[in-house]
């Protein structure tokens, strides 16, 4: 397999995660099947597009390449209608998310680099491709997004893309590397889940500055 042909099988196992990310959350807000499906298209390809958009690629992939709209709308239309085989659809919700975060994180800093960026916006366009589905679908759906929440999100998707931006320096950005990347962006979502991580917020006046004595 070439390199362009396995960018572009991870980039479509991404965007089939992600739409099913977005539908599930859709059903659990009990949209009908053109707003699961619509949800769904907007998490899958969204982050794709703001990295075509930013790099200066021209049309985005998503508008161009029929492959990605038909592989976001009927994995969105799939989970509407098998969605009650799907227990506990928060949880798939998160796991999916993470898987998509993985792997839109690898295959944005790849694209990105390919493009001619340097390392640091390579990584910023790796982190903006990982977290663009996931914002677009909670705004859709009234959530706030997970990226501006407490919890460790695009600190994740920023890792990833310095992990793939260092093997690609070190010529390691073999197809079993970029995985395992992704693999490690997914766990450490996953983990920071789990374990309640969170980024540090601001502490409450109300609190901090009470008067003492």
């Amino acid at each position: 397999m070439t390199a362009a042909a396995a960018l572009l099988l991870a980039d479509l196992t991404g965007v089939a995660i992600f739409a099913a990310s977005g539908a599930s959350a859709a059903v659990a807000k009990r949209l009908d099947l053109f707003g699961v499906v619509f949800v769904g298209v907007v998490a899958a390809l969204g982050g794709g597009i703001l990295r075509d958009l930013v790099i200066g690629a021209g049309s985005p992939l998503a508008f161009t390449d029929w492959r990605y709209a038909t592989t976001a709308a009927a994995t969105a239309a799939a989970v509407f209608w098998l969605h009650p085989q799907l227990t506990r659809l928060r949880t798939t919700v998160l796991v999916l998310d993470a898987a998509g975060l993985g792997l839109f994180t690898v295959t944005g800093t790849l694209t990105a680099l390919a493009a001619g960026l340097p390392p640091v916006g390579a990584c910023m366009i790796g982190m903006l491709t990982g977290i663009g589905g996931g914002l677009g679908r909670d705004l859709l759906t009234g959530e706030i997004p997970v990226v501006l929440r407490r919890e460790i999100y695009a600190v994740a998707a920023l890792v990833g893309a310095v992990a793939v931006v260092g093997l690609d320096r070190a010529g390691l950005a073999g197809p079993g590397a970029l995985m395992a990347a992704a693999l490690f962006v997914f766990v450490v979502r996953l983990v920071a889940l789990l374990r309640r991580w969170s980024a540090p917020v601001p502490t409450d006046p109300k609190v901090g500055d009470r008067p003492t004595g």
